[in-house]
C-alpha cells in the first residue's frame, strides 16, 4: 500500500485532514480528466466525425451514425462498472480508478490520431466504434473508484459535499472541452478545424496518464474499504469461500440497482440532450452560430460548479432524496418551457431555457453521489453504485442524442423531444418513491 509522505511537525489530525484533501482534490482532478476525454467526442460527434468517419449524401444520416457511435460508448459503460465494482470491492478503489484513466488516455489520443474515412477507408468507422467502446468502459470504471474515494475518506456530516467534488468533474470536463474546442476553431481556422483541428482536443487527453501515475504513488486506499477488507478477510476465513460482490447484489440487492438507474435516467438524458443534442439541433435545424452555441454551453457549465456542491451541502443538511426530488420534480415541469426558450433561435432564449434546465440538473446531480453509496454497504457499494449510475447513462444519456434526433425527424416537433424528458422524469419520480421506502441508510439521513 502507498504511503503519503509526512512531516515530523504533522500532528495525526493534521495529517489526517491533509490526506482526506489530497485524495478529494485527486478524485476531483480524475472525474474531470475523465469527462473531458469523455465529452469531446460528443462535441465532435455533433460537429464533425459524420463528414469525418462517416461519409453520406444526406448530413442527417451522417449525424446519426455519429451519435450511434457516440451511443455506443455508453452501452460499453455498465462493462466497465461490472469489471471494476466487482474488483475494486475485492481489491480496493485506488487501483481501478488509476486503471480506468490509463485507458480513456491512451483511447482518447488514440481517436485524435485516426485516419479519416477518405484515407484508410471502412476501417476507419470500424476503429472509431473499438475506441469509443474502451472510452466507455473506462468512464463506466471510474465514476464508481473516484466517488468512493471521495465519499469514502469525507468527515462526518460532509459526504454529500464530497460527493459533489467528483461530480464538478462533468461541468468542469464540459467547460474544458468546449474550451478546447473554441481555441482549436480559432487557432486554425474553419476550413483547417474540420481538415484536422478537431484532432487537438484530443491528443490532449494523453495528459491524463500523469495523473494515473500521481494517484497510483500518492493516494492511499479509503480507510473504509480498508475495514470491510478486513472483517470480509475474517469471514471468508470462517466460511472457506470466495465472495463475490457481484453475484450479492445482482441477487439480494437487483431491485435497488434497477431503482437507482431509473431515479437517475432523466438526470443523464437531459444533460447529453442538452451538451450534445441541443449543439446539432441549434446549428444544423435553427441556423444558429456555432461558437456562440459554444459559449452557452460553457457558461452554463461554470453555473453548475457553484450549484452542484451547494445542492449536495444542502443534502447533508435535508437529505438526500428530499432534495434529489426537487430536481427531478423541476426537470418534469421545464421540459416544455425548456424548447419553447430554444425554438426562438435566440442566444436569448437558449441561455434561459438551457440556464434553468441546468439548475435542476444540479439540485439532482449534487446529492447523487453519497445518495448511491449510501444504498450499499462498503463491501458492495463499487459494483451497486456503478451499476445504477451506468444503467441510468445506457437508457439516458447514450440513446438521448440519437433519439432526439430521430423524434425531431419523424414529429417535426421539439415538443416531441419534451415527451422524452417528461417521461423520464414520471419514471425518475417512481423510482425516488420506492427508494424512500426500502433504503434505510438513505433515510436515516434525513431524520
Amino acid at each position: 500500500m502507498d504511503t503519503p509522505p509526512t512531516t515530523a511537525k504533522a500532528t495525526p489530525s493534521g495529517t489526517a485532514t491533509s490526506r482526506r484533501r489530497r485524495t478529494a482534490a485527486a478524485a476531483s482532478l480524475a472525474a474531470a480528466v475523465e469527462w473531458y476525454d469523455y465529452f469531446i467526442f460528443g462535441i465532435a460527434a455533433a460537429l464533425v466525425l459524420g463528414d469525418q468517419f462517416f461519409p453520406s449524401a444526406s448530413p442527417v444520416a451522417g449525424v446519426l451514425a455519429s451519435f450511434a457511435t457516440f451511443a455506443v460508448g455508453f452501452l460499453a459503460r455498465p462493462i466497465g462498472g461490472t469489471i471494476a465494482g466487482h474488483l475494486g470491492d475485492q481489491r480496493g478503489r485506488k487501483p481501478m480508478l488509476v486503471v480506468a484513466l490509463t485507458v480513456m488516455g491512451l483511447a482518447t489520443t488514440a481517436i485524435g490520431l485516426l485516419p479519416s474515412y477518405e484515407t484508410i477507408g471502412i476501417l476507419a468507422p470500424v476503429l472509431l466504434v473499438v475506441l469509443r467502446i474502451l472510452q466507455g468502459i473506462a468512464v463506466g470504471a471510474q465514476w464508481g473508484g473516484a466517488m468512493l474515494m471521495a465519499t469514502e475518506y469525507a468527515p462526518p456530516g460532509k459526504r454529500g459535499l464530497y460527493g459533489s467534488l467528483v461530480q464538478l468533474g462533468v461541468p468542469i470536463g464540459v467547460v474544458t472541452a468546449n474550451s478546447a474546442f473554441l481555441l482549436a476553431e480559432a487557432a486554425t481556422g474553419d476550413t483547417a478545424f474540420v481538415s484536422w483541428g478537431w484532432r487537438l482536443p484530443f491528443v490532449v487527453g494523453l495528459l491524463v496518464l500523469v495523473l494515473a501515475w500521481y494517484i497510483h504513488t500518492r493516494v492511499e486506499e479509503t480507510p473504509e474499504f480498508r475495514e470491510a477488507e478486513q472483517r470480509l478477510a475474517t469471514e471468508a476465513k470462517e466460511q472457506q469461500g470466495a465472495r463475490s460482490p457481484l453475484r450479492e447484489i445482482l441477487t439480494r440487492h437487483r431491485g435497488t440497482v434497477l431503482l437507482a438507474g431509473g431515479s437517475f435516467a432523466v438526470n443523464t438524458a437531459t444533460f447529453y440532450i442538452l451538451i450534445t443534442g441541443v449543439l446539432d439541433y441549434t446549428t444544423r435545424e435553427l441556423g444558429m452560430e456555432r461558437g456562440s452555441v459554444l459559449a452557452v454551453s460553457l457558461l452554463v457549465s461554470c453555473f453548475q460548479l457553484l450549484m452542484i456542491p451547494a445542492a449536495a451541502a444542502l443534502s447533508d443538511k435535508v437529505g438526500r432524496l428530499i432534495v434529489y426530488t426537487i430536481g427531478a420534480g423541476g426537470l418534469l415541469v421545464w421540459a416544455i418551457p425548456l424548447f419553447l426558450l430554444i425554438d426562438t433561435g435566440t442566444i436569448a432564449g437558449l441561455a434561459v431555457g438551457t440556464f434553468v434546465g441546468s439548475l435542476f440538473l444540479s439540485i439532482m446531480y449534487g446529492p447523487q453521489a453519497a445518495l448511491f453509496a449510501e444504498l450499499f454497504s462498503a463491501e458492495m457499494r463499487y459494483t451497486g453504485a456503478s451499476l445504477g449510475y451506468q444503467i441510468a447513462a445506457v437508457l439516458g444519456g447514450g440513446l438521448a442524442p440519437f433519439v432526439m434526433v430521430l423524434l425531431l425527424q419523424s414529429t417535426g416537433t421539439s415538443m416531441a423531444v419534451s415527451g422524452y424528458i417528461i417521461l423520464l422524469a414520471v419514471i425518475a419520480l417512481g423510482s425516488i418513491s420506492v427508494l424512500r421506502r426500502r433504503a434505510p441508510a438513505v433515510r436515516s439521513e434525513e431524520t
